[in-house]
């Protein structure tokens, strides 16, 4: 008798870690396994990594989430990718690693700010976005303009997560979600489109563009070679899969059209969804995931990457600690909060409204310590997602409570810091690794055993704690919200000094 197929497998892709989860069918995590991958970052504004090194260790992980599961791997019905969204992944024209660039990126800022004045709002019209610096055709125009031997190799564009279906399967192919998140694809209707590529100086890239197809469609079925490398079963379907701030959104349960997701990983996401998409050039960028089925977001490089540049710095160095997350959240925790704390600016890698924006603590005075300066560093990207909210609600799309989901909302004091400082109540998913449940929700879709996304949440989620807004807590977060608002416009003089070329003397 066949096994019975009781498991889905969710593959996540960010911008330094690759997730391998194991869930069964009702969402619960069963086994799962991580690794760090590597950055390297060749000069100012660059931030790399290898191609190659994506799928090496996207083996590792795999094999070993199905060793610590202790199944066998015919018991798996089906697998679904997610990956972080924008940067750019070239193959050659022999499907070989060319280039990989992350999210992070600004190399690209001077041609960015170029476009959006030359041709941004005809951009907009089109795909509801404008020029950004790291976003994908933003970067590949980079390429072409200044590294025209690399861009003449390039035979297909991927993203993170279309590196590893085409290592599982063998097919190039993508989704609709990171194509419209990247501004690829005309909007509403999900489509490419000539016109758009021209706008971009980008006319004669069409044959870049792989395959593209709904989250939840089958691209094909792991090979013998994937199955010899990864210990899954050869023949397993793989779907095309989801950008990941959509896919871990629905794997927090907001699926439905007026839900409200707040992603605090490296990126700060904001995102509610409707049936419509909203067009509004205020709003940083609409992303469909199905048919009616639209993300419209405000995001930025401006979350909890901030945290992690301040671990991997500051408190790893010298490896004196075995937790140093633990460490961090400790010291907020003895933290009193005070109106005369200093003040984080978020924006260690540029800001949503411009790449010379820079990081940096205001008004340390000598008694403040380190649990003061890790509290301001919370609250300063609480602050910028409370901003980017502030955008769609004036765009009409506001919240009145939010799910909240990343690395971010497993601290033990990000998520109340975030209900009181946004007003609303906010909720916690039961799952951790949600971008890797909202994959294997696609896949679950995919091979029939749910009809649709909303079906999908109603089992495989949960929420595990809500958070309600604290009057007082809310009174102080709303004057010192002022405070940073302000600082931000007084630092526009020096940001834009610091971003100065040098000059001869």
């Amino acid at each position: 008798m066949a096994n019975p197929q009781r498991y889905l497998l969710g593959l996540d892709a960010g911008n330094t870690v690759i997730k391998a989860v194991l869930f069964d069918l009702a969402g619960r995590q069963i086994a799962a396994h991580s690794l760090d991958g590597a950055t390297h970052k060749p000069a100012a504004g660059m931030v790399e990594r290898s191609v190659g090194e994506l799928w090496a260790n996207a083996q590792i992980a795999i094999a070993r989430c199905i060793e610590t599961a202790g199944i066998d791997p015919n018991e798996i019905a089906a697998i679904g990718t997610a990956g972080h969204g924008n940067g750019l992944y070239l193959l050659d024209r022999a499907n070989q690693p060319l280039l990989g660039i992350q999210s992070l990126d600004s190399r690209a800022a001077a041609l960015a700010a170029a476009t959006d004045e030359a041709v941004g709002a005809a951009l907009h019209a089109v795909c509801l976005q404008r020029p950004w610096p790291s976003q994908t055709p933003m970067l590949l125009a980079w390429l072409k303009q200044n590294r025209p031997e690399i861009y003449a190799q390039a035979g297909t564009l991927l993203y993170a997560k279309d590196v590893i279906t085409w290592h599982l399967t063998g097919t190039l192919a993508t989704d609709i979600s990171d194509m419209s998140g990247a501004g690829l694809l005309r909007l509403p209707e999900a489509e490419y489109d000539d016109e758009l590529l021209r706008l971009y100086g980008l006319e004669d890239a069409r044959h870049l563009l792989p395959a593209l197809h709904q989250p939840s469609a089958i691209v094909g079925t792991v090979t013998s070679d994937a199955a010899a490398a990864t210990g899954l079963a050869a023949s397993t379907p793989v779907v095309a899969g989801l950008f990941d701030v959509v896919a871990s959104a629905m794997g927090s349960g907001a699926a439905l059209p007026g839900s409200a997701s707040v992603v605090a990983g490296s990126w700060s996401i904001n995102q509610v969804f409707s049936d419509t998409p909203v067009q509004d050039d205020r709003v940083f960028m609409v992303a469909a995931y199905g048919p009616s089925r639209y993300a419209n977001m405000e995001n930025s490089a401006t979350s909890a990457a901030n945290l992690e540049w301040y671990v991997r710095t500051l408190i790893e160095r010298g490896h004196h600690h075995d937790d140093p997350f633990g460490v961090v959240n400790a010291l907020v925790g003895e933290t009193t909060p005070s109106p005369d704390d200093p003040l984080f600016q978020p924006f260690i890698y540029g800001g949503r409204l411009g790449a010379h924006y820079r990081g940096g603590f205001f008004g340390l005075a000598g008694w403040h310590g380190e649990g003061h300066m890790l509290r301001a560093l919370f609250e300063g990207v609480m602050f910028e997602h409370r901003r980017h909210i502030g955008v769609l609600a004036d765009a009409g799309v506001g919240l009145s409570q939010a799910v909240l989901s990343g690395g971010g909302a497993r601290s033990p004091h990000w998520p109340q810091m975030f209900a009181d400082g946004l007003g609303v109540p906010v909720t916690v998913a039961e799952a951790r690794e949600t971008g890797a449940l909202g994959a294997a929700m696609m896949a679950a879709i995919g091979v029939g055993i749910y009809p649709d996304e909303i079906t999908a949440a109603a089992e495989m989620t949960r929420p595990v704690r809500t958070y309600q807004p604290q009057a007082d807590m809310g009174r102080h977060y709303n004057r010192r919200y002022h405070a940073w608002t302000e600082l931000n416009a007084a630092s526009q003089i020096a940001w834009r000094a610091l971003a100065e070329p040098p000059h001869a003397d």
